[in-house]
């Protein structure tokens, strides 16, 4: 690890706009924040961002380079092996733009692994998390895969079931747990409003993923499934978009946070890319009511955080600046409530000590034109100069 002096940028912290300083970077830390002494360089440092939920295993050149490969077809025709050099350049891809988190919330050993190139410093990579899907036969998650395809993710049918792919997912090493409560808009000859798992199923789950110390988030579109979730004790929100004002109490309350999801949801019902009807029909429907309950949730006290569900073929990765954007718009925070979504309320989600810019914390961090903090305008990835990550500088230069 190099040291690394930033002097007089203008720093926002993870919480709180602490002026024009000189920020010291060394063995991967931020090891001293103080008054600048020289001059103003006209750039600003936030932390890097969090983005709570994406899916790394997709194609990984450009929504304008899929050549017909959606989002089902692609796995199915490339060996796991390339698709893991496509997760790594997603990874890297949101690294350069100054996502320096990430949690996967579809992974298996594949992500796994590649966390741990990262990790090891083989290769520069952003802090992964990983969390390993439970669903059931028929459920949101199985519908991805086309009914005549054999080689399939695996399904737990029972609580014993469940228990055991927890097991699997921890043995590799992830952080988490992924469920479902509601059926989803992509998934094939799915509906929203369909049961998945029982009662009996989901409460193992939650049980031995917390036992062995794993998150459990939990993917629900519909509002009886956000009261199963909250029911037997997961620890985030995904999507939420039937919430009621009665849960949104609830979630404040306990400060269970939630991702919402905006841009993907708005680019099915818009088909901005090839979707099936049924597809955008579910989107469109969720649509109606989505905005107006978010916003009064987020009145509410609901802890909302950055969560893309990106993959490359609807957001592609650096796209998290413009959900933060569409999240101000939305839940009608200022630019500084927004960013702290991004940043110290994300990692303190994923149970991390990135987030915050402080002595003594991780070095992964954002240079960059303008101050994001007063003006959603500036959350533009076109404005990052630099970022360091893990300490070191992987995009862009120091001045």
């Amino acid at each position: 690890m190099t040291g690394h002096v930033l002097s007089g940028v203008r720093l926002w912290d993870g919480r709180t706009d602490r002026g024009l300083v000189d920020l010291t970077v060394s063995g991967g830390l931020v090891t001293e924040v103080v008054p600048a002494a020289g001059p103003d360089s006209g750039l600003s440092v936030i932390p890097g961002l969090v983005d709570t939920h994406v899916h790394l295993i997709g194609f990984a050149g450009g929504r304008d380079r899929v050549k017909g490969f959606d989002t089902f077809t692609w796995p199915l025709v490339t060996e796991r092996e390339e698709q893991s050099l496509h997760g790594a350049a997603n990874a890297q891809r949101a690294m350069r733009a100054g996502v320096t988190s990430l949690r996967d919330l579809g992974a298996d050993e594949t992500q796994a692994a590649v966390a741990r190139v990262f990790d090891l410093g083989v290769m520069d990579g952003p802090r992964l998390h990983n969390s390993g899907p439970v669903g059931m036969t028929a459920g949101h998650l199985d519908l991805f895969t086309p009914r005549a395809v054999k080689d399939r993710p695996p399904t737990a049918d029972s609580p014993d079931e469940c228990r055991a792919l927890v097991r699997r997912w921890a043995r590799t090493g992830m952080t988490g747990i992924k469920i479902y409560t509601s059926g989803g808009v992509l998934s094939m000859g799915d509906k929203v409003g369909w049961r998945n798992h029982t009662r009996g199923e989901i409460a193992a789950t939650v049980d031995e993923a917390h036992a062995l110390g794993m998150t459990v988030a939990c993917h629900t579109h519909s509002a009886e499934g956000i009261d199963i979730a909250l029911e037997e004790g997961v620890d985030s929100i995904e999507h939420g978009t039937g919430l009621t004002p009665e849960q949104a109490v609830v979630l404040a309350e306990r400060g269970i946070p939630v991702a919402p999801t905006l841009l993907i949801n708005d680019m099915i019902a818009r088909a901005d890319v090839p979707v099936s009807d049924e597809a955008q029909e579910i989107a469109a429907e969720l649509m109606v009511h989505r905005d107006k309950a978010l916003a009064d949730a987020a009145s509410a006290g609901v802890d909302f955080v950055l969560g893309t569900d990106a993959n490359g073929y609807f957001l592609e990765f650096g796209d998290q600046w413009l959900e933060l954007r569409r999240m101000a718009e939305v839940l009608g925070w200022s630019a500084e409530r927004t960013l702290q979504a991004g940043t110290s309320r994300a990692a303190a989600a994923l149970r991390s000590d990135v987030g915050v810019l402080e002595p003594g914390r991780p070095a992964d961090l954002v240079v960059m034109r303008g101050r994001p903090w007063e003006d959603v305008a500036a959350m533009d990835r076109h404005a990052v100069t630099a970022v360091i990550c893990r300490g070191r500088v992987v995009a862009g230069g120091l001045l």
